[in-house]
């Protein structure tokens, strides 16, 4: 129990400092307000710290089970056994559907209620509506879930089995819930894997490779100052073109910001982290589309293959690599991978473009429905990594009694769409140059018919000439 309560602290405190950084300072004006705003941070901290946790849960077990057989009799490690392991998957699970069924609905209900007309106003009139708000919500979700149930499987056992809320409906309903994550996680994913190029490619420095950094310097210096210039030449009863053109300033500002910076970066940064990074990443997405391959291949000849087919040996007792040590610490490097992939390919669909935080501008709302939204991915990280064959840890817990895991239709469709969609969109990133010099060279290019989001090579100056950038 100590061990728990001391990982879940120190995940707690970095939960806080990151909702903290993000939170909107102007949030904290009245009394009542900031109390509510202060109980809902509280909560969201904790749903955002049980997240990590589900993220950090199946690497941490890879990596006890390959320590415990590299040092079976070791005195300083008799606390890392088979027991502690399945206590985090069983508080993990058990963490995840409170948070995700209680706490963030009663914090969001919280913060939006006013209390019931009539009422005198204060904090328990908006306890008393938000109590009152969470029990139709459960008599719906409950409803909805027994029609459900009775048009999928209509018999007598099922529909008794939905009395027993603990034992078969909280872990039948956190299934559904499991599923659609791991379909969000299908969406995410590919696109994120793809999206990682143009992130690490906005936070590294590129190679200048036939490119003369003083005159790209020069030319942005003289845009800047003929921008300025007509800055200070517009009347302040225009406001359309003053914002206009300060909208306009500040993106020169940025591009020359970039400048200043490759031009201060080292040679070995320039020439060899970025194209040392640019490798690694197309190296772990070409194996995670491998493995995904083989576990295709896998669940045509061997139905033990299924996420669902076989009782794992037990901790400690095999490894659950066929390269040891080498081989999880492999998994481990895949499964953190796939989860920075699938948020970034979270934030940047089309749908989900608005839901971006931003530092010191994030409201309550927000930061919670960003708290939800990434509980769901952390829950469904872990049947996802199994189901691809990324690693065959086998699920403990409420994590491994999903129905759907048993069904081969699903998941070798699951596997085929995965792989399908990563690799389209490893494509269409990669050949989005050579489409856009085609459209070019065919004169197709005004119609648009390429969405890349890049800026196009040559845009019009502040004195009306075009200037290459």
């Amino acid at each position: 129990f100590q061990i728990c309560f001391l990982l879940f602290a120190v995940l707690y405190i970095v939960s806080y400092f990151i909702i903290t950084r993000y939170k909107r300072k102007a949030d904290e004006q009245e009394d009542e307000d900031a109390i509510v705003n202060r109980i809902s941070l509280f909560l969201s901290t904790f749903t955002l710290a049980v997240s990590a946790g589900a993220v950090l849960l199946l690497p941490f077990s890879i990596i006890s089970n390959e320590i415990l057989l590299s040092f079976p009799q070791n005195y300083y490690i008799q606390w890392l056994n088979g027991s502690l392991i399945h206590g985090l998957w069983n508080l993990a699970s058990l963490f995840s559907n409170l948070c995700l069924f209680v706490l963030m609905p009663f914090a969001f209900f919280f913060l939006e209620s006013e209390g019931f007309a009539g009422l005198k106003k204060g904090i328990r009139a908006r306890i008393l509506e938000t109590l009152v708000m969470l029990i139709l919500l459960a008599l719906l979700i409950l409803g909805i879930v027994w029609v459900a149930s009775a048009l999928i499987d209509n018999d007598a056992a099922s529909m008794e089995s939905l009395y027993d809320l603990w034992e078969f409906y909280l872990p039948y309903l956190y299934s559904c819930i499991s599923l659609m994550g791991c379909l969000l996680l299908l969406l995410c994913t590919p696109v994120g894997l793809s999206r990682m190029f143009t992130v690490m490619g906005q936070l590294l420095v590129k190679p200048t490779i036939l490119e003369d950094l003083d005159e790209q310097m020069y030319i942005i210096t003289l845009e800047e100052e003929a921008i300025q210039r007509k800055l200070n030449g517009v009347s302040s009863t225009v406001e359309y073109q003053t914002v206009d053109l300060e909208r306009e300033l500040e993106k020169v500002k940025s591009k020359k910001t970039n400048l200043e910076r490759r031009k201060k970066a080292s040679a070995w940064e320039r020439n060899l982290v970025y194209p040392a990074v640019m490798i690694l990443l197309l190296t772990e997405t070409s194996i995670s589309v491998l493995l995904v391959a083989l576990n295709i291949l896998y669940l045509l000849v061997d139905e033990t293959a299924m996420p669902k087919g076989s009782g794992g040996p037990g901790i400690g007792n095999a490894s659950l690599s066929t390269f040891g040590f080498v081989g999880a610490a492999l998994e481990i490097i895949l499964i953190f991978y796939l989860m920075v992939s699938s948020v970034v390919g979270f934030y940047s669909l089309r749908f989900f473009e608005n839901f971006t935080p931003r530092k010191d501008d994030t409201t309550m709302t927000k930061i919670i429905g960003n708290c939800v939204s990434i509980l769901v991915l952390s829950s469904a990280l872990p049947v996802m990594s199994r189901t691809l064959g990324i690693t065959r840890f086998d699920l403990l817990g409420d994590f491994g009694r999903f129905n759907w895991l048993g069904n081969f239709y699903i998941v070798l469709s699951y596997n085929l769409l995965f792989a399908i969609m990563t690799t389209l969109c490893l494509v269409r990133k990669f050949t989005s140059a050579v489409r856009e010099e085609l459209l070019k060279a065919l004169g197709l290019d005004k119609l648009h018919l390429s969405n890349n989001p890049r800026d196009s090579e040559t845009k019009p100056s502040a004195n009306g000439h075009q200037k290459t950038l």
